[in-house]
């Protein structure tokens, strides 16, 4: 059996920045332990499957050792494969996912993804974490992940978390948050128990730091940066219960999966 294969940076003008994701397009589903096995041989933070079901598609992400409900940055790829390289003749395409439908179309040479908004609730810090940070958050939020809103960029920019005990936590990840001088916010996601010490470019988690910073700065719009080493910078915007995430995104491969 063949598979074709792409490579693509998300979040990303050139290649060897933003987020790379392996996008796999399907007639069929394969079983869920070979899929399981393909991610973890391109070990990346996540590869991509998707199946056209009707008028939509039907998506799923892997990393290379657990299915996830939601990723922003494969989604962004998979629909720049689907408009870019498989000539998708309408302007939005539509997946269908483990967190509902999720809608993409292009503009201005971005990809627009809209996404359901993660509803985030304070609480407290929890232990594991306090014990991976060395400066501590001055709010603490839980969602699919937990956000930590720090006093300042430097406290993201230099955090060093201990990855081991990120790995105790209750949720999927860790985002870390800041106010800017040059963006309105950046952040940093550390995701260590399903495989991913530090992702380069998380979409989902804009989904749950535009809610916050929609309220922290009474705005709607923002221009953002994940500043992980690749980097990538992200364009957002709060649209009542739904969130649009915008970036660009490059091709770096194009192969046959060989099985």
């Amino acid at each position: 059996m063949q598979l074709k294969i792409y490579q693509i940076d998300a979040f990303a003008k050139e290649a060897f920045e933003g987020n790379p994701a392996a996008v796999i397009p399907l007639e069929a589903w394969l079983d869920d332990a070979l899929m399981q096995k393909i991610a973890m041989e391109n070990n990346l933070s996540e590869t991509v499957f998707f199946v056209k079901e009707g008028e939509h598609y039907h998506i799923r992400w892997f990393t290379p050792i657990a299915e996830v409900d939601m990723c922003g940055h494969a989604t962004l790829a998979s629909a720049f494969v689907l408009f870019e390289i498989l000539n998708y003749p309408k302007d939005e395409i539509v997946f269908d996912s483990k967190s509902g439908e999720l809608r993409v179309k292009k503009e201005h040479n971005q990809f627009v993804m809209d996404f359901p908004v993660q509803e985030i609730m304070a609480c407290g810090v929890p232990h594991a974490i306090s014990e991976a940070f060395e400066v501590q958050p001055k709010e603490c939020y839980k969602s699919m992940d937990y956000l930590l809103v720090f006093e300042n960029e430097e406290d993201v920019l230099n955090a060093k978390p201990n990855f081991e005990k990120l790995k105790n936590i209750d949720a999927r990840g860790v985002i870390i948050t800041a106010k800017s001088n040059e963006y309105d916010f950046v952040c940093r996601f550390f995701a260590p128990k399903i495989g991913i010490d530090e992702d380069p470019v998380t979409g989902a988690a804009f989904t749950q730091l535009v809610p916050y910073w929609s309220k922290a700065l009474n705005k709607d719009e923002f221009r953002a940066k994940q500043v992980s080493q690749r980097g990538g910078e992200v364009f957002c915007k709060l649209d009542g219960s739904r969130v649009e995430i915008a970036g660009d995104a490059v091709k770096y491969l194009e192969g046959i999966i060989e099985l």
